[in-house]
């Protein structure tokens, strides 16, 4: 009489996160904290929207990141973040780029006395490139901005923040990056252009495969182009889901889009204390 072996099941390794956030803890000044046990992912290929109100702790969690916190009295006094695989909050901003992780700060920040092409033509200090490489890098940005390449010798100072925008991302390719962190993109510009924008940073991730980590105040339009969602609040991490899963949450909706079940709501009738202890509890 024979007997069958039985084989254990093979279980699939769950893929290494591209970017991993693991209990990150901020302070400021040695005296304020900011972040209190951060954790976040974000998957290879993927857009992940960080919300929130303003003061939520956003743009410290990507600074954080991208190591230039150190340059406004941070410090990261507990956690660590993971970059394909590797630990990265030791490294300079500079050497993060050149691994493939680019951000594009709040405000913009473009050369406002430089042209927009003399702006672009920054992000690629890090690579070098031939002459016709750069021109390459250059029309690609062009091809996904072409509202740059109309406006490529026009002061950047004098263009329209959506303009200027774009010209922050497209500089941030001219790097190119594997992954963006883009910090408030709808902060000051018109909602068409809002929408413009968005669907650029979406084609960028499918044509591209670049991934992106986006803090946004704007709820809305967020998780109708991200696929996964966190929600700080006073520097913790307070929901997350999918991001349709987010949108149809009662919670966000009353909340953060400002309707509900019972219709629109203004925030003087929000009950703070009710949704802090249903959520954190």
């Amino acid at each position: 009489m024979t007997h069958t072996a039985t084989q254990a099941p093979i279980q699939a390794e769950t893929p290494t996160p591209y970017l991993s956030v693991n209990n990150i803890e901020v302070i400021y000044d040695h005296v304020i904290l900011v972040l209190k046990g951060v954790s976040l992912q974000v998957p290879q290929g993927k857009i992940v929207a960080l919300l929130g109100a303003n003061g939520a702790g956003k743009s410290t969690t990507l600074k954080t990141i991208s190591t230039l916190l150190r340059g406004e009295r941070g410090d990261v006094t507990k956690g660590e973040v993971q970059f394909k695989g590797e630990r990265v909050d030791q490294l300079t901003p500079n050497e993060l780029v050149k691994r493939g992780l680019s951000q594009v700060m709040e405000g913009r920040h473009c050369f406002g006395h430089l042209t927009i092409e003399e702006n672009l033509l920054t992000g690629a200090y890090t690579r070098s490139l031939s002459r016709g490489e750069l021109k390459d890098a250059l029309d690609k940005v062009y091809h996904y901005f072409p509202r740059l390449k109309t406006r490529r010798s026009s002061q950047a100072g004098y263009t329209s923040g959506g303009e200027q925008q774009m010209c922050a991302i497209g500089r941030a390719l001219m790097a190119k990056p594997s992954m963006i962190l883009l910090d408030e993109p709808s902060m000051g510009i018109a909602p068409q252009i809002v929408e413009e924008i968005f669907g650029i940073v979406k084609d960028l991730n499918l044509k591209e495969n670049v991934s992106f980590l986006l803090a946004e105040q704007n709820t809305n339009v967020a998780l109708r182009y991200a696929d996964f969602g966190y929600i700080l609040e006073n520097g913790r991490v307070v929901m997350e889901g999918q991001a349709q899963e987010l949108a149809s949450n009662e919670d966000v909706k009353e909340f953060y889009l400002g309707v509900s079940s019972a219709g629109r709501k203004s925030f003087r009738d929000m009950k703070f204390y009710r949704r802090r202890k249903r959520w954190l509890a």
